[in-house]
This record gives structure tokens, C-alpha cells and sequence, in this order.
């Protein structure tokens, strides 16, 4: 194939545990190790270290930087940090422990392949190592690594790690998490982070550094339904371009050739692909994630917030696999983010892929404690609170379900009084006519 394989050169991934289960001094480690810092960081580190009266360097300043987390001593916000090996990029999105910041780890894990839930080796899975494997099951997060750390405080037992294995599967069973990785290791002193150290011979595996490099975790979005979102209407006013119309986007899923059937969404109409443009000139065939410019056959009436998508057989029908959902009502798993609650009585916008309509909330269906994964009934939802709820549109939405396709199936609310964005969403299936 022409196109490059976008989506493995870099593994976007999330860290996710109980306080001081160890997650900076982890993250610390990767960039350590994998020599992804400046000799003068690892200096400053050191004399920091031996200020506090510490001998070896406390890796976890790399990553403890603001002021505010310093005095505390907890992480607050997300923190982004990025480092490169040979074979792969990585964007780390640090999130916070703490229950009152489960928005921030929302945010940090929603664009996340693969989480990382560290767990103390002598107290086992946390409350809150169970909420955040119950947000990344809600986020449909393809990967998770439970990293068993510090291994050393236990005399590096096998049946230290043996027992979290099973603790933790016992859980992750409710949750029907796909792909679940373990790994014993000590941050503190590097085993099986980057390097395989000598105190886990026992253990077979690959590292943390050999998951995250290996992991097969682009999703597919090549094979996906086809799915453009439209951004910009192009109609240059040139006299040699006086006749051009072009639909300019970011393909979130899928393919297209030129003599694709396409269908317009959600209007319903039918056209054929005459053309692909892209910065480097024409193409015959593009795939997702490219940035293209869309030519059609017919020239229909389309404007930024429509979504093209594959007919998928030759008399434009949309084939029923790749059907795209068109209603006026939605049903979604809701993060809410705002200091003030969610209010059926006040006026929203949900902003989904290029398109903005007003929303109503309709009803609350349920609160979701993450802590039990139980459902409770709810007459608001708080910041930090999970629930599903009922939404009219003033205008037609077309989109999948997130579970389907993360791309299309997500949104954000916007208060629109405020301005504020206040949630953060999860379309699920739309309501049976």
C-alpha cells in the first residue's frame, strides 16, 4: 500500500493508579532508561534528590514539575510528556489518582490506545485501580497493562504477583476488557520497566518498554466504514477555478477510491467520488487518518458538519454493516465536567466531529458508581459523576456508536450560556422508533 501506516509510528497511552502507587517515578524510569532526557534534567534531579536528603536520584521529579503537586505531593492535572525509541513515538498522558479528578483522567485517557493501571504489589488492586479500569473499559481503550510494581517491597514473590493476577482478572471479567497484559516490575530500580534486570527470572514476558514498542494497537481505522466529517466547503473564486467545488476534511475512518458511491448525511443524498485532492497533489485512493479534499460527480448542497460516507453498493443504498445513525434523539454515557450540575432546564450544544446542535437534556437513565459498577438512579450528575442520559437534537446528528467507532461516536457539551465545555460524551445506540 502507498499510504504510511500513521496510527503505529506513534502510541498515544495513559497512566492510571492509586496515589503513590508509583506512577511518576514509572514514568520517570521510561525516560530514564529509554535515555529520553537531558544530562542537565538528570542533574537538577539529582541535586534535588540530595537536598531532601535522598542518595539515589528520585526519578519522579521528572514528572512531579508543578508547584502545587510539590506541596501536596499528589498529581493534580493531566501532564503530557513524549519520548522516542528507534522502533516507536510516544505521547504519555499522566492522569491523577485521586476519585476528584476522575474528569482529568477522562480527558487524558480519551484519545488513549493502551493504559497503563499500576498496582501496588503488597496491597493489590485499589479502589481506585478498579475505577480506572472501569473508565478505560468505558472508553473502549483497546490495551491495558497492569503493572505490577514495586516488586522489590516483596522480595520479588511470584506469589505476590500471582495474587494480583487473579484479583485483578476476577474484576476485569465484569468489565469484558479485551486485551488485558501483566508485568511485575520495580520502578524504583528499573526491572522489567526498560531493562529485564536480574531479580524476575521467573517472569518470561516482555517488558513495560517491550509492550509498549510491540503492541499491535492502530485499531484497524483503514478497515473501518468510511467516514468524513466535512470541515470546509472549498469554492475558490478564480476565474480558472470559477466551477471547482470541493469538500475538505480529515478522513476518521475507512478508505475511498474515485468511483465510490457515496451518501451524503445526514440529508440522505447520493453522489460518486470524482476526485481526491490532497496538499502533495491527486490521489486514486485515500485512507484514514489523510487530511483530503473530496470531489463529487453531482453538485449537492453540503456544508461543514455533514459526514460523507461509503454507499456500499452500486445503487447508492447505504449498505447495512456501515450504516451511519440519523436521529434527532441520542442516548450517551456522560463524564460530567462542570462546577455547576448537569440541569435538564439549562440550554446545551453538542459539539460532534464538525458539527454543532443544541441539545435538550431529556432524562437521566442512571448514575454509574465506578467504584462497584453498579447503577444508581440520579435526578442530576455532579462534576466527576458517569451517567447515561437521554438527549432531543434540535437538528439531525449522524454518528455511530462510540463503541463502534471512537471517532464518530464522540462529543462534547458545551454550556451555552457560558461558553464552558462542561462534558465530555459516549454515543451508544440510538432509540428504537
Amino acid at each position: 500500500m502507498s499510504h504510511a501506516n500513521h496510527a503505529t509510528d506513534l502510541l498515544r497511552f495513559s497512566t492510571a493508579g492509586s496515589v503513590d502507587d508509583g506512577k511518576s517515578t514509572l514514568i520517570g524510569r521510561l525516560l530514564y532508561d529509554s535515555k529520553s532526557i537531558f544530562e542537565d534534567q538528570y542533574a537538577a534531579i539529582q541535586r534535588t534528590t540530595a537536598r531532601r536528603g535522598g542518595a539515589a536520584a528520585d526519578l519522579a521529579l521528572l514528572t512531579d514539575g508543578l508547584i502545587a503537586e510539590r506541596e501536596q505531593g499528589i498529581t493534580i492535572d493531566v501532564a503530557y510528556r513524549y519520548f522516542a525509541t528507534p522502533k516507536r513515538k510516544f505521547i504519555i498522558a499522566d492522569t491523577p489518582g485521586h476519585e476528584q479528578y476522575t474528569r482529568n483522567m477522562v480527558t487524558g485517557a480519551s484519545t488513549a490506545m493502551l493504559t497503563i493501571i499500576l498496582v501496588d504489589a503488597r496491597k493489590g488492586a485499589s479502589v481506585q485501580s478498579r475505577r480506572h479500569a472501569a473508565i478505560a473499559a468505558l472508553l473502549g481503550i483497546p490495551h491495558i497493562v497492569v503493572a505490577v510494581n514495586k516488586m522489590d517491597l516483596v522480595g520479588y514473590s511470584k506469589s505476590s504477583f500471582d495474587a494480583v493476577e487473579a484479583q485483578f482478572s476476577t474484576f476485569a471479567k465484569a468489565l469484558e476488557l479485551p486485551h488485558l497484559h501483566y508485568v511485575p516490575m520495580s520502578a524504583l530500580h528499573g526491572d522489567m520497566v526498560v531493562e529485564r534486570g536480574d531479580n524476575l527470572p521467573w517472569y518470561t514476558g516482555p517488558t513495560l518498554l517491550g509492550l509498549l514498542e510491540n503492541l499491535p494497537v492502530e485499531r484497524d481505522i483503514d478497515l473501518a466504514p468510511f467516514r468524513f466529517p466535512v470541515q470546509l466547503v472549498s469554492r475558490p473564486q478564480t476565474r480558472e477555478h470559477h466551477d471547482f467545488r470541493g469538500y475538505m476534511g480529515r478522513i476518521e475512518s475507512g478508505s475511498i477510491r474515485i468511483g465510490d458511491a457515496v451518501t451524503i448525511l445526514p440529508q440522505g443524498r447520493n453522489s460518486r467520488v470524482k476526485g481526491i485532492l490532497t496538499y502533495d497533489g491527486a490521489l486514486r485512493e485515500a485512507f484514514a487518518p489523510q487530511s483530503i479534499t473530496l470531489m463529487l460527480e453531482d453538485e449537492i448542497d453540503i456544508s461543514r458538519g455533514d459526514m460523507i460516507v461509503k454507499s456500499e453498493s452500486s445503487s447508492g443504498v447505504l449498505d447495512r454493516t456501515h450504516r451511519v445513525q440519523v436521529a434527532r434523539e441520542a442516548r450517551a454515557t456522560v463524564c460530567w465536567m462542570g462546577d455547576a450540575p448537569l440541569d435538564p432546564r439549562r440550554k446545551y450544544l453538542m459539539k460532534h466531529t464538525t458539527r454543532t446542535v443544541h441539545a435538550r437534556v431529556e432524562g437521566i437513565d442512571h448514575r454509574l458508581d465506578v467504584n462497584t459498577l453498579t447503577r444508581q438512579s440520579a435526578a442530576e450528575l455532579k462534576m466527576n459523576d458517569i451517567g447515561q442520559v437521554r438527549f432531543k437534537l434540535q437538528n439531525p446528528l449522524a454518528f455511530d456508536a462510540y463503541q463502534v467507532n471512537r471517532a464518530t461516536g464522540a462529543f462534547i457539551l458545551i454550556d451555552s450560556t457560558t461558553n464552558n465545555t462542561v462534558g465530555a460524551g459516549m454515543l451508544l445506540s440510538a432509540p428504537a422508533a
